[in-house]
């Protein structure tokens, strides 16, 4: 079965571009308009985080969103087949930041939020760094898919480590210079243990892993955007926000870290993933002592 499944979409990975986007665009008018995937949720978000925008332009935020959304996994098929110089045409960003470090012979934590695209991100980072890139993925219930996105994802030699075995399979590379990519707007399962920062006017939960993790291994700390310049065509700026984590107070990196994805989000509100609950757990006071 996996090698139906992989055959057909690897046929489908050698398409061209404007092919594949008008299978996109149609796959946006099912989700969007006869299905309305999580389009509850969505208009929830954004009426959330844009209160001051009316809702013709929500709904224009919106519709862009879900454009970009099945994008995203279109695009992300064409990692399958694309070359390194296609990929590095359609990903730019100022690498150097993150290769200046490692003449340092520091490691580095890279932590972004959930742009698009990141898929293509991960996979133009591990080609370009002198690091080891390294990224953690929750597996996928399925085998043959897990297996499947597996492959897509390690095809320019990213490491992947499982989540649900971080520990373990990670300590073996904590021995060596690593660059280590974390999405880092993630919601704790467990909000009595985050950190709770104000995200778009609101008090919201963030796990503490990132920078713990920072600091416990003594990395430097990189931000990092995407930003969508035309389709099928992204640019990625880093930024170094510290080079010695310990100097700073507890909950230091994760307030600077939601600030900038914050901001980020606010240059292009249609390239974060709105279909994710960002509010659904609800501040309680005795969490105050964790407000950063």
């Amino acid at each position: 079965m996996y090698y139906i499944i992989y055959g057909f979409l690897y046929g489908f990975s050698l398409l061209p571009f404007r092919v594949i986007y008008i299978i996109s665009d149609f796959f946006y008018c099912l989700i969007y308009y006869v299905v309305r995937y999580r389009r509850v949720v969505v208009d929830k978000n954004l009426a959330i985080a844009f209160p001051e925008k009316s809702v013709e332009e929500r709904n224009k935020i919106a519709k862009q969103f879900y454009k970009n959304f099945t994008d995203n996994f279109i695009e992300s098929v064409k990692l399958l087949s694309i070359s390194k110089k296609e990929l590095n045409k359609r990903f730019t960003a100022n690498y150097d930041v993150i290769n200046n470090v490692y003449s340092s012979g520091k490691s580095v934590q890279i932590h972004l939020g959930h742009q698009f695209n990141w898929e293509i991100a991960y996979s133009a980072n591990a080609t370009n760094l002198q690091y080891v890139l390294m990224g953690v993925y929750m597996p996928i219930t399925n085998k043959y898919f897990d297996r499947l996105f597996k492959h897509l994802r390690t095809r320019f030699n990213t490491v992947l480590i499982p989540a649900n075995d971080f520990k373990a399979k990670f300590y073996p590379y904590s021995k060596q210079q690593y660059a280590l990519g974390l999405v880092a707007d993630q919601s704790p399962p467990k909000p009595q243990q985050a950190y709770w920062a104000n995200f778009f006017g609101r008090l919201t939960a963030f796990v503490k892993g990132p920078e713990k993790g920072a600091c416990l291994n003594d990395t430097a700390v990189i931000f990092t955007k995407f930003k969508k310049i035309k389709r099928g065509y992204y640019q990625g700026h880093n930024l170094l926000f510290t080079m010695e984590p310990n100097r700073l107070a507890p909950g230091e990196i994760t307030r600077a870290m939601v600030q900038f994805i914050e901001d980020s989000v606010r240059e292009d509100p249609a390239n974060y993933l709105w279909t994710h609950r960002r509010w659904k757990q609800d501040f309680d006071e005795k969490y105050r002592e964790n407000v950063i």
